[in-house]
């Protein structure tokens, strides 16, 4: 299982990334892959350097358990070196396994919807988006809903600003989470219930993941210690896998 909280397990057949925006700046994935190298974990001996790994391609094929996957959690699929003849080899296997359901996630929404641009998006998928602020995070918003999927999804996080309105038309599910780790920079409650009530007065579903590193009353603390919990409830909307 995995520890992020909103799917179950992660499938990287890709690993190691690059920064395209300030919401990379303190990238978990880095931390832990450089944490996986000095381990001598398989996949990572090149630190967090992009590597591609078929090797790994057929991991959710030996899964008979209906299953969801986040892809390429220390990764980005559609970062620009990787090849096309591989995302296809990725898609490949995603529509082999139509009992599980794979969350796709990427910075690059701009590559993302130029590769479908020429090919169908398995009924399986859930495409999502980073939006971590106005300036890098809310432009790729339009690129996401130009692709015909069945579930769109926003990952806003770690939310770095007051995003204002967002435009929700066309997508079923939004995270928000703050961020942990070294150097964490603070997120306000008022920035998270301003998206929790677009979510709900549009009927989209809202998860709340973490509040990081600074809790709610804006005082630093552990992940663990400062919840998960918005103005008392703890929110985990999710959309209905499809049977």
């Amino acid at each position: 299982m995995s520890k992020i909280e909103w799917t179950e397990q992660t499938w990287n057949p890709v690993t190691g990334c690059t920064k395209v925006s300030p919401g990379c700046k303190h990238c978990y994935a880095e931390t832990m892959a450089k944490r996986l190298k000095a381990m001598g974990a398989p996949g990572y001996d090149n630190g967090f350097e992009l590597s591609l790994l078929p090797e790994r391609l057929n991991q959710p094929l030996q899964r008979r358990k209906p299953t969801m996957y986040f892809v390429n959690s220390m990764s980005d699929l559609f970062q620009d070196e990787v090849p096309l003849p591989f995302i296809d080899a990725v898609m490949d296997v995603i529509q082999a396994t139509p009992h599980h359901t794979y969350q796709i996630l990427t910075k690059r929404s701009g590559n993302m919807r130029e590769y479908f641009e020429t090919r169908l998006v398995p009924e399986n998928v859930w495409l999502g988006v980073s939006v971590e602020d106005k300036k890098y995070g809310k432009p790729r918003i339009p690129d996401l809903l130009a692709i015909k999927a069945r579930t769109r999804f926003l990952s806003v996080e770690p939310l770095l600003e007051d995003i204002g309105r967002m435009r929700l038309k066309g997508i079923h599910w939004v995270i928000v989470g703050g961020e942990s780790g070294r150097g964490a920079r603070p997120m306000q409650e008022e920035w998270v219930v301003n998206i929790r009530n677009q979510c709900l007065n549009v009927g989209v579903d809202f998860f709340f993941k973490q509040w990081g590193a600074w809790g709610e009353d804006g005082k630093q603390r552990t992940k663990k210690a400062n919840g998960r919990k918005l103005e008392g409830k703890v929110w985990d909307m999710i959309p209905a896998v499809a049977v």
